[in-house]
């Protein structure tokens, strides 16, 4: 786990996490508790639901090489959090509507509707890609880095 601040003086957390749907639970109580040292707790359930699809869509879909791992990323945002999920896998996630009958493919559509479309998918520094999210208190200003190549909600 490593503490840092972005370009602004931003609190940042990064970690690395093995490919395992077990992780999903740490990272979980992990940014529960970094929301709360922020001042951020009333955030927590919504922010711990994002994660969860966004790290799980990465342990389920994202077939990184052997021995890679997830990286899961929070920064600290005017009125909110942006969550980040690292994976080795170059297939971008899409948004789509899955059918009345379909048991699983609306993860996405969760996020979407959490964070009022303030989600998207990026390069990032080596193999892979990174998923994004912003939670934050009904903030209609999407909140991250201009490095957004990709806007879910397109």
């Amino acid at each position: 786990m490593t503490h840092s601040g972005s370009r602004d003086g931003a609190p940042i957390l990064v970690r690395r996490w093995p490919r395992s749907a077990r992780c999903v639970g740490a990272a979980r109580q992990e940014l529960r508790q970094e929301l709360e040292a922020w001042g951020l707790g009333r955030l927590a359930e919504t922010a711990e639901l994002v994660l969860s699809e966004l790290f799980g869509n990465a342990v389920r879909h994202a077939c990184p090489p052997r021995g890679r791992q997830i990286e899961t990323r929070y920064e600290r945002a005017p009125g909110g959090v942006r969550i980040e999920v690292h994976d080795a896998n170059e297939n971008w996630p899409e948004l789509r509507k899955a059918t009345e009958d379909e048991e699983c493919g609306r993860g996405l559509l969760l996020v979407d509707a959490l964070t009022g479309s303030r989600w998207g998918v990026s390069e990032r520094d080596g193999v892979g890609k990174r998923v994004w999210a912003v939670v934050a208190d009904d903030d209609p200003e999407p909140i991250g880095s201009p490095d957004v190549q990709q806007r879910a909600s397109q």
